[in-house]
């Protein structure tokens, strides 16, 4: 179900997202859904600290993996075998 959703914005900031989204050959409306679905993508997920932590903590672990070719000729077996 869609609802609507109201946003105040000045005379100068308007006229600049309605010229944005005719150079994109969109109406207002779908330049706003599009610009509000980026920002939500490119937000952080997490603190940085807690994330790089985790990366740090990941890299400490040793796991044993075949070299390059190994792999990729593993990885195309699987692909000529049947399921």
């Amino acid at each position: 179900m869609s609802k609507r959703l109201q946003v105040i914005l000045g005379d100068d900031e308007l006229e600049r997202f309605r010229a944005a989204a005719r150079d994109s050959d969109l109406t207002l409306s779908e330049w706003v859904r599009l610009a509000l679905r980026d920002a939500s993508r490119k937000r952080s997920a997490g603190d940085p600290d807690e994330r790089i932590d985790a990366i740090r903590r990941a890299a400490l672990h040793s796991f044993p993996a075949p070299d390059i070719d190994q792999m990729l000729s593993e990885i195309e077996s699987g692909y000529a075998s049947p399921p």
